[in-house]
């Protein structure tokens, strides 16, 4: 890895620096798209300074990039190439997904208890988004990362619509049942006339890092269309890295 041979970064006589900057690659893997550098130094138990040190070497190198907002990191060709990685460009996936429906098709990636918008549909307008990453409660991409992670569940839960589930016991049904079928709907609860399903989308090593949802008209998006679920979550498997 070039980063031994930079004159501001680790030298020949620093192992272990190899061995950080290794952890620090896998602890982006494991957080996913928009981890940031603190969340990775807590994961690696690198001290802060050491670890933003290390993680813009990786971003010179190319082994790393920086998210557009610049608020964080994520996996970047250098490593996929180490890696072999066959999985296509997500921004094909995409495409392709979105050329055979006719609902929005956005990509959302889970940082710790964050939901970023990774990729919008640019046909298809995402209102309410400041509701769906604040209150992840009421729609199906927040439901899937709450069923990957119960802590998350904090009464009171917020009203956004007259269908949004706020009884404590029915949220911890439907995230069960969204942890068994490995699929999270929302009908009118994120935002009147609106409806989507969301499936899971996975790190090598199986985490959910994201979501891949279908987000539509409430009447005209059947939240129990099997074909679609099935399509989304082939879509799904393959933007796993």
């Amino acid at each position: 890895m070039s980063v031994s041979t930079r004159r501001d970064g680790p030298t020949g006589h620093e192992p272990r620096a190899v061995q950080k900057a290794l952890a620090l690659l896998e602890a982006v893997a494991r957080l996913g798209p928009g981890a940031t550098a603190k969340q990775i130094a807590a994961q690696t138990g690198t001290p802060p300074a050491t670890a933003y040190r290390l993680l813009n070497l990786l971003v010179a190198d190319g082994y790393l990039v920086r998210i557009e907002d610049l608020s964080g990191f994520a996996l970047g060709r250098r490593t996929r190439e180490l890696a072999g990685a066959a999985a296509p460009e997500p921004d094909h996936v995409l495409a392709e997904l979105r050329d055979q429906l006719r609902f929005g098709i956005h990509l959302a990636s889970f940082a710790g208890s964050r939901i970023r918008i990774v990729d919008k549909d640019p046909d298809h307008e995402l209102g309410g988004e400041k509701v769906l990453v604040s209150h992840p409660h009421a729609s199906a991409i927040g439901k899937l990362l709450m069923a990957d992670h119960p802590e998350l569940v904090a009464a009171p839960l917020r009203r956004v619509t007259t269908f949004t589930i706020t009884s404590p016991v029915a949220l911890a049904e439907e995230l069960r049942r969204v942890s068994r079928a490995a699929v999270a709907t929302e009908v009118n609860e994120c935002r009147l006339g609106r409806s989507a399903i969301a499936v899971p989308v996975r790190a090598a090593g199986g985490a959910v890092v994201g979501a891949l949802a279908a987000i539509g008209r409430t009447g005209r998006l059947a939240v129990d269309d099997r074909e679609l679920i099935e399509l989304l979550t082939a879509s799904a498997r393959r933007l796993r890295r």
